[in-house]
């Protein structure tokens, strides 16, 4: 199994919160003490962090379930539950977290030491102490804890780099980068040497800058072709571009051809052949014309792009482009970043909707349920109160205008009671 990994699929669930108590106080000598459950803890959060020593999504593939501590239940004495542990999940830097059903993206992990909560816990419910007033001095109910739900993501590692290197297979990226930096990529003469992203830092004069070697992409790569997208993923947040060219035809190849078809598959995959490039002519050694070169260097002039001749074999040609690299990093466009959809926090109830089926009439919402496990049905003060709380949230009225009558089945939740206009 490859020990580089930049996407899998995992679950996460934030804690439940703790329920709320029915207590009452119970002295000897104290005839009626009154209510005293105590509240239910928060439930823990899912916490995700970037780690800059990480540099691989491979743990997830061992362990692909995350949850949340509960937070404790509430008991007598006004006693507080226990809050929930967070989770701390740990990816590397440059980790995109999407939602699975959708695609939207709810993080980016970009930058080193970032920390952001992914899911939050559920609130703890209130204890019967909470719902005493003057004229509800015994109320026999509580609400329980938050109820949260399993959520499936999908984690994808985008290498976060300034300079990437792009090109066929077998053009001498690999060995331009083992020239550049202290990195040491596999090299090898054949097609798809590299199959993950290599980072080295390249230190010129006073300034550093991070370069990766992007596999080899092929024709056909922004449709999945060969390892398309799996290679064309790390290339979305270089800022600038190295496109690495066989400039001597070594294998019967066209540098201008080549360069054409590799931005093709730039601009089909999201455009990012408008990213800042510079041309790469690299194997000029086994050119035996220097016309050739500079015929090279003016066609791409033409293109408006500056071309360098290089050779990573020799280790020539390397000054003029760095010193190029050097003078654009302070232009060139910030790092890309992708627009959060935070999944939303919990809703004290939420929408619902009233549908009819057969006789019955069903009110349905993500928190109906959590409004009947806080009724304690054979508790007069606490049937009123689910009663208010039915008619300030609208469902009352909602259910006249569905044609309840006196009389109605209606079904909340898994209970099912008469409608009483």
């Amino acid at each position: 199994m490859s020990t580089f990994v930049d996407r899998v699929r995992i679950t996460a669930k934030a804690g439940n919160g703790g329920n709320g108590c029915v207590s009452f106080h119970r002295e000897k000598y104290v005839q009626n003490g009154g209510p005293d459950g105590g509240d239910g803890g928060n439930g823990g959060n899912v916490i995700v962090q970037a780690d800059p020593n990480m540099h691989t999504l491979l743990d997830f593939r061992f362990s692909s379930k995350y949850s949340a501590e509960n937070g404790g239940d509430g008991s007598a004495g006004r006693c507080h539950g226990k809050n929930g542990e967070d989770l701390y999940i740990r990816v590397p830097v440059g980790t995109v977290f999407l939602r699975d059903e959708d695609g939207t993206v709810i993080a980016d992990m970009n930058t080193a030491g970032q920390q952001k909560v992914l899911l939050r816990g559920g609130r703890g419910g209130h204890g019967n102490a909470r719902f005493a007033t003057a004229t509800r001095q015994a109320p026999n109910f509580a609400k329980p804890g938050i109820r949260t739900e399993v959520v499936t993501l999908r984690l994808e590692l985008k290498t976060i780099a300034d300079v990437g290197l792009v090109g066929f297979p077998n053009v001498g990226k690999s060995t331009i980068l083992a020239t550049l930096t202290k990195a040491r990529p596999k090299i090898a003469n054949y097609h798809f040497t590299t199959l993950t992203p290599n980072l080295g830092i390249v230190k010129r004069y006073d300034t550093d800058f991070v370069l990766a070697d992007i596999p080899g992409l092929v024709e056909g790569a922004s449709e999945g072709i060969g390892l398309g997208h799996d290679f064309l993923r790390h290339v979305e947040r270089t800022r600038l571009l190295l496109h690495v060219l066989d400039a001597s035809g070594s294998e019967g190849r066209d540098p201008l051809e080549d360069f054409a078809t590799i931005n093709k598959e730039l601009d089909a995959y999201g455009e990012l052949n408008q990213r800042p490039q510079l041309v790469v002519l690299n194997k000029c050694d086994l050119i035996p014309s220097e016309d050739t070169t500079k015929a090279l260097v003016a066609a791409f002039a033409d293109m408006g792009y500056q071309a360098f001749p290089v050779s990573a074999a020799t280790h020539t040609g390397f000054d003029a482009l760095l010193d190029e690299i050097i003078r654009m990093i302070p232009e060139l466009p910030p790092l890309l970043t992708f627009e959060e959809q935070p999944i939303l926090d919990d809703v004290p109830m939420g929408p619902f909707e009233v549908v009819r089926e057969n006789e019955t009439y069903v009110v349905r919402g993500n928190m109906m349920q959590r409004l009947i496990d806080s009724v304690n049905f054979g508790d007069e003060d606490s049937m009123n109160w689910f009663h208010r709380s039915l008619r300030d949230r609208g469902v009352i009225e909602a259910l006249r205008q569905a044609g309840a009558g006196e009389g109605a089945t209606v079904r909340i939740g898994d209970m099912e009671f008469d409608f009483i206009d």
